[in-house]
C-alpha cells in the first residue's frame, strides 16, 4: 500500500482546498516571504496557464523560464517544461515537490566526465613519446 502524503500535517486534498494565503502560512520562511510579496508579472502569467491547464482549457505544453516559481498544490499532476539554459526539461509535478522551487528539478550543470590524462599531465607521461 502506498504511503499517504502529508505536508505539515495536511493531506494533498486539504492543501488543494485551501486558499493561497492559508497555504503560504505552512511554507518555510524563504518561500513564505516570496509569495507574500505577490506574483511578478511573469509568474502571474505562468500561474494563469497552470489554472487553465487544470481546468482543461489550456491544451499546449506549459513551458517556462521561471525557475523561481514555487510548486503549489494545484500544480500536482501537471507536466511543466522548465528551461535549464539550453533546452526545456519536462518535469512531472508530484506531491513531494510542493513548496520547492521549479529550478530544483531542472539541473543547469551536467556531470563532469573526465577521460584519460593528457600528455604532460603527470611526470611519467612527460617522457612518453608523442606519435
Amino acid at each position: 500500500m502506498a504511503k499517504k502524503f502529508y505536508f505539515h500535517g495536511k493531506t494533498l486534498e486539504e492543501l488543494q482546498a485551501m486558499s493561497l494565503n492559508e497555504f503560504i502560512k505552512l511554507l518555510p520562511s524563504r518561500q513564505r516571504r516570496s509569495l507574500t510579496r505577490g506574483f511578478s508579472e511573469e509568474n502571474r502569467k505562468l500561474y494563469d496557464k497552470i489554472k487553465k491547464a487544470k481546468q482543461g482549457l489550456f491544451k499546449k505544453l506549459i513551458k517556462t523560464h521561471r525557475r523561481d516559481f514555487i510548486v503549489l498544490p494545484e500544480m500536482v499532476g501537471l507536466i511543466i517544461h522548465i528551461h535549464r539554459g539550453k533546452e526545456f526539461v519536462p518535469v512531472m509535478i508530484m506531491e513531494e515537490m510542493v513548496g520547492c522551487y521549479l529550478g530544483e528539478f531542472a539541473a543547469t550543470r551536467k556531470k563532469v566526465a573526465h577521460s584519460a590524462p593528457g600528455i604532460g599531465a603527470t611526470r611519467s607521461s612527460a617522457s612518453a613519446s608523442v606519435k
